[in-house]
């Protein structure tokens, strides 16, 4: 099987089609949006109620609380409400301003201001350093 070096788990994972996603959106965060690979996590583990998850990405502020939430899915996976409302639970227990959707096709962006508030559509990707304005 094929793998693939994951910059967050520092070693080398199987090379799935979710695996390669979540590879090119950490790479986006860090180039584009300047995150550090330090700031951020990849399979970090959740409990929400008895249910155990995984988010895909998580993004740190400087104090290491969770500042955005990516969740990542095979290109073939259509982004329906339900993916949304997957990655919004995720935030119940992370309380996140940022929460990111893709799967490499499309890419759902949403964010709020200040710490709490409805989350919003965003147009672009915001910077780290715009990101990290939200918690101030």
């Amino acid at each position: 099987m094929d793998k693939i070096w994951d910059p967050l788990r520092k070693k080398e994972v199987a090379l799935t089609p979710e695996e390669q996603v979540r590879s090119w959106f950490i790479r986006l965060l860090n180039q584009r949006a300047l995150v550090p690979l330090h700031m951020m996590g990849s399979e970090v583990s959740l409990e929400f109620g008895q249910k155990k998850f995984r988010a895909d990405i998580v993004v740190y502020d400087r104090t290491l609380r969770p500042l955005a939430v990516v969740e990542c899915k095979r290109p073939e996976v259509e982004l329906t409400q339900e993916v949304v409302l997957q990655a919004l639970r995720y935030n119940a227990v992370l309380d996140v301003a940022y929460v990111f959707v893709t799967n490499g096709k499309n890419t759902y962006l949403y964010g709020r201001k200040g710490d709490k508030g409805p989350f919003e559509p965003l147009k672009e990707l915001p910077q780290y350093e715009e990101m990290l304005l939200c918690r101030q």
